[in-house]
């Protein structure tokens, strides 16, 4: 059913009145903030309709309205006003996070602390690796018992490993093992590293002692641990100072989750290069979330790292205001960490927050 644009100034005057005191809105309310040019009955009409069409909820009879997961959605993609920074503000916060990236370790640590700094809700800084694969293997004779792996991936870094073998084994059946390994396993992911290629190249080398499953053992170990995401949680107890997680039960459920380093978004929908995305409480992956809202931008790390930072908070968050201090960041930290350029004058009055966050 298509809404009318007074249900939607009337759906937005509720959103924002909802974000600032936390209390269920009244009709009255409306009336005084919103400049319809109608009557309260006309309002309580209206608010009765978004009711029925699943954009607000009662609480209580006698209550006012607040927003649902859907007026949320309708009012982040279609009727919250656009954040912008005024050149004052953009270049007071631009100043202070400048002098905060300054004192950063480049740790994601210290990007959530700072993330959970600048929007005042529990933060998250994650990082995540393009795939890295073997470029060349090394295999080192020391002596009959004991030789040395050594591995030359495609992120420029190195993995070696100290063998201590039972059995006894001759130099040339290590030289073998390399040169079938590199024949093999080089340029390949985690993936294509199967149990047939194991036992292929165990066939090849006529091992029967079981090296070439020491050494695939320790192929997947690098390849799995290169490329996992490194989670880091800041803030937690600031859901503490809001409205919705006063019951303590609510509150400890959702900090337990994020200090355990629980999925903010699916692998999917992680958002791309300079784009903000959100999900409003039931669109979130874990039952933890479906009372919360998150927050998320990406940005260059380096080194063929991608960044991620987000917030959570309630429903009821400033979606405009905390996306544009997120974009704010993850621009400041690409420019820092990934060398990226400067951006174009002006960008305070171009952080435009609306639907999907992508840029306009």
């Amino acid at each position: 059913m298509a809404i009318s644009e007074r249900k939607k100034k009337i759906l937005a005057a509720v959103v924002d009145a909802y974000i600032r005191t936390a209390e269920p809105v009244g009709s009255k309310a409306i009336a005084e903030s919103a400049g319809l040019g109608c009557s309260s009955a006309t309002i309580r009409n209206e608010l009765a309709e978004l009711v029925a069409m699943g954009y607000l909820e009662q609480p209580h009879t006698s209550a006012g309205r607040v927003p649902t997961a859907m007026g949320y959605r309708l009012y982040v993609n279609e009727l919250m006003e656009k954040q912008r920074f005024t050149i004052e503000e953009g270049e007071d916060l631009n100043r202070r996070l400048n002098q905060r990236l300054q004192e950063l370790d480049d740790t994601i640590g210290d990007v959530s602390r700072l993330a959970s700094q600048l929007t005042n809700y529990p933060a998250m800084a994650l990082t995540t690796r393009e795939a890295v694969t073997v470029l060349r293997f090394d295999l080192i004779y020391v002596d009959a018992n004991t030789f040395i792996i050594v591995l030359m991936l495609s992120d420029h870094s190195a993995r070696s490993k100290l063998v201590h073998l039972p059995i006894s084994v001759d130099e040339k059946m290590i030289r073998k093992l390399a040169t079938l390994f590199n024949a093999n396993f080089t340029h390949i992911g985690e993936d294509a590293v199967t149990p047939v290629l194991i036992a292929s190249t165990e066939r090849s080398a006529d091992d029967t002692m079981g090296i070439t499953a020491v050494i695939s053992s320790f192929v997947l170990e690098v390849l799995s641990s290169s490329s996992a995401p490194v989670a880091f949680v800041s803030g937690e107890n600031r859901l503490l100072s809001q409205p919705e997680f006063r019951d303590p039960d609510k509150a400890h459920r959702l900090m337990s989750y994020l200090s355990g380093g629980g999925q903010l978004l699916p692998a999917e929908s992680l958002p791309g290069s300079n784009e903000v995305r959100v999900l409003i409480g039931p669109e979130n992956v874990a039952e933890e979330l479906k009372d919360s809202s998150v927050v998320i931008a990406s940005y260059d790390a380096g080194d063929n790292t991608r960044g991620l930072i987000g917030v959570v908070g309630p429903t009821r968050m400033d979606y405009s205001a905390v996306a544009a201090k997120l974009r704010f960041l993850a621009d400041g930290l690409s420019r820092r960490l990934g060398g990226g350029e400067a951006p174009p004058e002006g960008l305070h009055n171009k952080l435009i927050i609306k639907g999907d966050f992508n840029d306009e």
